[in-house]
């Protein structure tokens, strides 16, 4: 049944639904009809679907389809309390209002536990209209609390799932604020104990250079003296002075290696070869308590080292360990190629690329925290006065690096350490180009039996006399310059000269400096140099730096005559011995 009149707009917008659909549970034709005169006063269009059976109510109820219920409550065979219970089952918001003529208070009351929303006597269906709109009202805001608390719910579902997101992405900027933090502190302790060792590294070397000059006086003096004094109590006093000296020397090689300053040759060397060759002397170094374990690699390449100071290393970290280990041990070598990916974490360590790795290895008492931090600092040592200078990490500190590689040491207190020294890796070397440059001509003021001449530029008086006095009695004649511009000078005025010989380290323009002046100039002239350290790359940009065009100080006995003599000899000479125009030799 349908009724459908012009609904009031603020009623219609207060209740609810332009059409509302009602399902009436009512056996009664004539109630029926009374009902639906009586819902006319409603002021809005309604419909009703009216069922009489138990099954028709179930089915219309189960549909969920009315906005409204109105039920007698005595029928032939149901009744509105059973039809209560089914719409709180299957519609439990729609609003369920008894209207009855037999429904006493009590009966009353209890419907309105049950679940009912109100009741209506036939009697007063008057009353059916307010009933209703109340009814429609109360359940209107019944749906919308549910779903304001739906709403609360979804809500806080999602603010916990958002706080979660939220808390995670705090955790993991937290977590990377702190690994960034580690890394700052990292990169800054290693760049403090970069900064600390290069100081040290620059102190150091300037000392030895200092040491290096005034032991050159020393045993210079000392060769002249054991050459005038025959007696033979003097002599061995002069021998004792001669082996301080050689001590000193060996001093100040120490603090040059770790000052990076010490003159290297490398070349190509097979490293497993090295090492066993070098079984015996080991052994007889580290005594039969400690036992010698050697693990090469079969296919190691090369390394680009000196092979006589890697010889000095590997004895060296040898010692090391038998002092670690007081009542013997096991001592390992071991050889490996090795390439490395990760950023070094400190100063001594390895940067990334391909080296040729060798570890030293013992089963000692290990080196804590505090003393690891320190042992590559020159004289910085644990072990009594007279057991150790405090040289030797730090002779293979600036050995490796100078050498290009790196050095990493693994060690665990009570378990023993592992000294891990890496060696770049020899690459294939390109040809040597040779060119001939043009010579002046000195023959025409020179006279047959002349004597070559040398010039000597060192801005030490001291030294520079005793490097004359050694040219002069080996028969060269002499001409000398305090410093590099006055050897330009002199050679602007003259420049035939036989040899020049340069120390490395001068006040304004070393030798290096020096070197590369006169090459433009007067590229027909050698150069040998002298030096208490040797800066390799400077050394490499003069041109000259092989072996044979580098003498130490202080000078071992006849090396500086020797060398100079090779150097001369390696020029053409004539007939007569004057130097001929032919070209100088020069290789790049």
């Amino acid at each position: 049944m349908e009724h459908v009149t012009q609904p009031d707009q603020a009623t219609q917008d207060d209740v609810g639904p332009a059409i509302l659909r009602i399902l009436l549970l009512e056996d009664s034709d004539l109630d029926t009809e009374l009902l639906g005169a009586v819902l006319d006063d409603l002021g809005r269009p309604y419909t009703i679907d009216r069922v009489m059976t138990a099954p028709d109510f179930t089915a219309a109820a189960a549909s969920c389809g009315h906005h409204l219920i109105l039920a007698d409550y005595v029928l032939p065979t149901f009744d509105g309390l059973s039809a209560l219970a089914i719409a709180r089952t299957h519609c439990p918001g729609t609003p369920f209002v008894f209207v009855s003529g037999t429904l006493g208070e009590d009966v009353a009351v209890e419907a309105l536990k049950r679940g009912a929303t109100d009741y209506v006597t036939k009697q007063r269906l008057d009353r059916l209209p307010r009933t209703i709109l109340r009814a429609l009202a109360e359940a209107r805001a019944h749906a919308e609390r549910e779903r304001a608390v739906q709403d609360l719910r979804d809500l806080n579902a999602t603010l916990e799932a958002r706080v979660k997101t939220r808390t995670s992405d705090l955790a993991a900027a937290n977590a990377e604020l702190h690994r960034q933090i580690a890394e700052r502190e990292r990169v800054e302790e290693a760049l403090r104990q970069a900064q600390r060792l290069e100081a040290v590294g620059q102190l150091t070397s300037g000392v030895a250079h200092d040491f290096n000059n005034l032991l050159t006086v020393i045993s210079g003096n000392i060769e002249f003296l054991e050459r005038a004094i025959p007696d033979e109590r003097s002599q061995r006093r002069l021998q004792m002075m001669r082996g301080a000296a050689d001590r000193g020397a060996r001093l100040t090689a120490q603090l040059l290696a770790f000052s990076r300053r010490q003159r290297l040759e490398p070349t190509p060397v097979e490293l497993n070869q090295t090492v066993s060759s070098m079984r015996d002397l080991l052994q007889s170094s580290i005594g039969g308590a400690v036992r010698i374990e050697m693990t090469l690699q079969s296919d190691l390449w090369s390394a680009l080292v000196d092979a006589t100071q890697i010889e000095l290393v590997i004895l060296n970290l040898a010692i090391n360990a038998r002092d670690a280990m007081a009542v013997g041990g096991c001592l390992t070598i071991e050889t490996a190629n090795v390439t490395l990916t990760r950023t070094p974490a400190h100063a001594e360590e390895p940067v990334p690329g391909e080296y040729v790795m060798l570890a030293v290895s013992d089963t000692g008492t290990g080196i804590a925290p505090e003393v690891l931090a320190r042992v590559f600092e020159p004289f910085f040592t644990t072990k009594a006065v007279d057991k150790g200078s405090g040289l030797g990490l730090a002779q293979v500190y600036g050995f490796v690096k100078q050498s290009g590689g790196g050095v990493r040491i693994d060690t665990r207190v009570g378990e023993g350490t592992s000294v891990r020294i890496y060696l770049p890796r020899a690459e294939a070397t390109s040809p040597v180009r040779e060119a001939f440059r043009p010579v002046i001509d000195c023959a025409e003021q020179r006279r047959a039996g002349d004597r070559p001449v040398v010039l000597v530029v060192d801005d030490d008086s001291a030294v520079r006399e005793i490097t004359t006095s050694i040219l002069s009695e080996n028969g060269y004649r002499i001409r000398e310059a305090g410093s590099g511009l006055a050897a330009l000078s002199a050679l602007e005025s003259d420049a035939c000269v036989d040899l020049i010989i340069l120390d490395f380290a001068m006040p304004g323009m070393n030798g290096a400096e020096a070197a590369c002046q006169i090459r433009l100039r007067w590229p027909h002239l050698p150069v040998m140099f002298v030096t208490g350290y040797a800066d390799t790359a400077a050394l490499m940009q003069a041109g000259e730096v092989g072996a044979e065009r580098i003498v130490q100080k202080p000078f071992q006995r006849g090396e500086l005559a020797r060398k100079a003599t090779a150097i001369l000899a390696e020029a053409s000479v004539g007939p007569a011995g004057l130097r001929l125009v032919v070209g100088q030799r020069h290789t790049a």
